[in-house]
């Protein structure tokens, strides 16, 4: 499963006036290639997964393909319906996709044992490799290391996207299922020390805006470099705080605008675009780190 290790940046959807803004995609798609990105997630949260139509996915997909050809694409295709997550799984088995990402089902709160079921029962479905997404922060209910075990015994099951940001919880992962499983960060601000306890990569909303250094810092990591990663990415950190000031993904939005790679900072409702003040404040700390 190497080929899910690395950078893969969570790819926005462009819009303009309430249409896929596929130029803007297209520049995107290119800028990312050209700075040794190692893949992308297409229809995850960054994408505005719940404002998109099944149509659009299958769109945004074929045409990424197109554009980064090679290139391992991971499709978003979890709900809080396991009836519609292996509906859209089997619909990204059909578009050729690379592995699915499957969240915790939000709003419903199942307990591990339904958490357990629903997974099994989704990668069950499909042979494409599962990554599984535990993001509390968004879901509410969390995977426990023992549950992520238990699912883990499907053998198409071969990674996590763990988001919450706690070292101690990968750590306990990695200890309990192996190293071989797929251990993916979902929090920008700690992927660095997450490649330090044996993470595999990262599933980036900053890495839109600084492919090229968040490549280079899991290099310097594999190459036994954590230090000078480590000092690195701290000179970025108030950059990566300003990218989720409001709700992912609409500062990212902004700063993508601000760089001229997509034509417009529109989000689809009930998202809106980032406010005036946090835009200011985002926009001098991209011009102090270079990047306008």
């Amino acid at each position: 499963m190497d080929k899910l290790k690395g950078v893969f940046t969570a790819i926005i959807t462009p819009f303009e006036n309430g249409k896929i803004d596929f130029p803007s995609l297209e520049k995107l798609i290119k800028f990312q290639v050209e700075n040794g990105i190692n893949g992308f997630v297409i229809n995850g949260t960054t994408a505005e997964s719940p404002a998109l139509i099944s149509t659009e996915v299958a769109e945004i997909f074929k045409k990424v393909r197109q554009w980064a050809p090679g290139l391992p694409l991971i499709l978003g295709t979890g709900s809080n319906s396991t009836a519609k997550t292996i509906e859209d799984t089997k619909k990204a088995q059909d578009l050729g996709a690379d592995a699915v990402l499957v969240v915790v089902p939000y709003y419903n709160k199942p307990p591990q044992r339904g958490l357990e079921a629903h997974f099994k029962a989704v990668a069950n479905a499909t042979t494409l490799p599962v990554i599984l997404y535990n993001v509390p922060g968004r879901t509410i209910t969390s995977l426990e290391p023992e549950t992520v075990k238990n699912i883990s015994a499907v053998k198409n099951v071969v990674g996590i996207k763990e988001a919450t940001g706690k070292m101690d919880l990968a750590q306990k992962i990695i200890d309990i299922i192996g190293k071989n499983f797929v251990m993916l960060s979902g929090d920008d601000g700690t992927y660095v020390e997450f490649l330090g306890v044996g993470g595999h990569g990262v599933i980036s909303v900053a890495s839109h805006i600084l492919p090229k250094e968040f490549v280079r810092w899991t290099a310097l990591v594999k190459s036994g470099d954590l230090e000078l990663a480590r000092k690195e990415i701290k000179q970025y950190s108030k950059l990566i705080d300003l990218l989720f000031i409001e709700a992912n993904p609409i500062p990212v939005k902004k700063a993508l605008q601000f760089m001229n790679i997509i034509k417009s900072a529109e989000c689809r409702l009930p998202l809106v675009e980032l406010a005036h003040d946090p835009a200011l404040a985002l926009k001098e700390e991209m011009k102090k780190m270079g990047l306008l």
